[in-house]
């Protein structure tokens, strides 16, 4: 089953055309594709969201404040987000995690928040996503703190580009590694390097759509169709053939999210 676990369908960039990127995608055979809503004071977006994942077999949500948002975070927006927790097609929370390139909500209140979202995943019984950027040593230290060693399955390090530390040490704590359209990129040697060493069972692939595709349409709008460029690089720097890739790619999806009843093509 090919997957794109991480999409942003409800992005603007797709307002004019999203049936037909969708069509793409199933022309594809995308199994499954996981879109994720960023929750804010406008609880309009996710209830449209719903709709959209609602409306087609393959599509599901995750929900969470990203850490831009994170300096809205209140108790209306965390028992809204607890209510999206409970529709069956919400299987996880998120994207949620540190931000420190753009800083647009302050340092402590990210983490503070960080900290709040994952505790209650964990109470959700839901995989959270995970997005860090140059903040790593903080997103371990706090994952460590809300997550023991060996643990099952608990979330994806999405769009993944960090250090081969961070991925063994997430990896420790019961993560998968998402790789996107980056890992086609002629600058992303060491990122190619760690995606070889990640243990099958831990793979998962996505866009990240609509940004970030994957050669040769860089620099172009991403969108969930271009998930299979992504599995052929993987394939190829692991030695395998793409299907086998997509395959283990969609196990590994169905098993983090207990998907038993969707077919792996």
């Amino acid at each position: 089953m090919l997957v794109d676990s991480h999409a942003h369908l409800d992005s603007s960039d797709f307002s004019d055309d999203l049936e037909a990127v969708l069509h793409r995608a199933e022309q594809e055979r995308l199994g499954a594709i996981l879109t994720i809503g960023c929750l804010n004071e406008d609880p309009e977006p996710s209830a449209r969201l719903l709709d959209l994942v609602d409306s087609k077999p393959y599509l599901y949500a995750a929900f969470g404040v990203h850490p831009h948002d994170a300096l809205l975070f209140n108790d209306e927006i965390k028992n809204r987000l607890g209510q999206l927790m409970k529709h069956p097609k919400v299987i996880g929370l998120g994207e949620i995690g540190l931000d420190y390139y753009y800083d647009n909500s302050p340092r402590e209140v990210q983490k503070e928040i960080f900290s709040e979202q994952l505790r209650l995943a964990r109470f959700m019984q839901k995989p959270v996503i995970i997005h860090t950027r140059q903040a790593e040593a903080e997103t371990i230290q706090i994952l460590e703190e809300e997550f023991t060693a060996n643990s099952n399955d608990v979330g994806i390090m999405h769009c993944f580009t960090g250090s081969s530390e961070l991925c063994e040490r997430t990896i420790g704590l019961g993560f998968l590694i998402s790789f996107g359209g980056i890992l086609t990129f002629k600058n992303a040697g060491e990122l190619r390097k760690t995606a070889v060493g990640v243990a099958e069972d831990r793979l998962l692939i996505e866009t990240d759509s609509p940004y970030l595709a994957p050669v040769p349409n860089r620099g172009r709008r991403n969108e969930p169709a271009y998930v299979r460029r992504v599995a052929e690089e993987l394939a190829a720097l692991r030695g395998k053939k793409t299907e086998e890739m997509i395959s283990l790619t969609g196990n590994n999806f169905r098993r983090l999210f207990n998907l038993k009843d969707v077919t792996v093509q």
